[in-house]
């Protein structure tokens, strides 16, 4: 750890730090403490400096930074290493060539803003700079592929956890990608995998997620469907906390992947069972009742032709229809 990102952990309470305390804890003169004070200051932190008392800090930057990710980072392997950009086509395509390259388990990168985000089916994710959370996971499961379906599911649990955390928000998950608050999409995910062309055996997987965390205004198609963190609750979370954050619960959910656990709050948190959608399965689509959530991830429905399972596609949702499921 630096100097400096041992000076902002030890100002990370909020409390006043005496400059004696801060010089004999970094290990440096008092002249040096001001020098790190007046660097962290031309860097955007606000710090507060109190004659005869000490230093403050009062505020971030509202800018990525890796040591205001590890300030909150408590996770044991995923997000230990960090790749961190301005700007990225895309953050699962940079994690893809990292991951064929050999990289660990866990590292993640991370964008401000992309020029090409991309969600499910093919579709464009609206990725602008300082306005979101853009950041993709490099894992390799020890699992049988079918498992490794699950990870989807399991990120949207981190993620919905996570933005819990950092607001004051409840978050719902629309099967199998989408986070929703107040019935509009404030994230979406995307899982990605590689495979030996030998062995037929999974290599790698990337899970891309993206969170709109700013007040934000959306292009003219998204604005019946999206919103934002910002936008539903009228506050700005910390970006470096709410990475952190959805690192730290992956971390903590990654080894239910086998057996399911994080399934049950899946389930709990979906705004799509016991509700009528549209299921749209390549260019077709039709009316079907959700009804459950299996042990495999998939999502049990209804039809007119009887019971059905899907383990891709997507729904949309009738909003307006919350009746229970018979």
């Amino acid at each position: 750890m630096t100097v400096r990102e041992k000076a902002l952990e030890l100002l990370g309470t909020g409390e006043t730090v005496e400059g004696a305390k801060l010089a004999r804890e970094l290990g440096v003169s008092r002249n040096a403490v001001w020098k790190v004070m007046n660097s962290l200051r031309r860097n955007g932190y606000e710090i507060e400096a109190v004659t005869n008392r000490g230093y403050r800090l009062l505020s971030v930057p509202d800018r990525l930074s890796e040591t205001e990710i590890r300030r909150w980072l408590t996770a044991d392997i995923i997000g230990r290493e960090l790749e961190i950009h301005d700007r990225l086509d895309s953050t699962n395509n940079r994690a893809k060539t990292l991951a064929a390259g050999g990289v660990p388990h866990g590292l993640t990168v991370i964008a401000d803003s992309q020029s090409g985000g991309r969600g499910r089916l093919g579709r464009s994710f609206f990725s602008p700079e300082h306005s979101g959370i853009y950041l993709t996971v490099i894992l390799r499961p020890d699992c049988a592929p079918e498992r490794a379906n699950l990870l989807t599911s399991l990120a949207a649990v981190a993620a919905a956890r996570a933005v819990e955390k950092v607001s004051d928000a409840d978050v719902k998950i629309k099967w199998v990608n989408d986070l929703y608050l107040n019935d509009k999409k404030i994230c979406g995910i995307l899982t990605e995998a590689g495979f030996g062309m030998e062995a037929g055996r999974l290599e790698y997987a990337v899970t891309g997620i993206g969170i709109n965390t700013g007040k934000m205004t959306f292009p003219p198609d998204l604005q019946e469907t999206a919103t934002s963190i910002g936008n539903e609750t009228g506050v700005l979370p910390d970006r470096n906390r709410l990475i952190a954050e959805v690192l730290n619960e992956l971390d903590a959910l990654y080894g239910d992947l086998e057996n399911g656990a994080f399934l049950a709050e899946s389930r709990k948190r979906s705004n799509v069972i016991g509700r009528t959608v549209t299921v749209i399965e390549g260019g077709r689509q039709y009316p079907a009742r959700a009804l459950e959530i299996d042990d495999q991830g998939r999502l049990v429905i209804r039809t007119e032709t009887g019971i059905r399972r899907l383990n891709y596609g997507e729904v949309s949702l009738k909003l307006g229809d919350r009746s229970t499921a018979q």
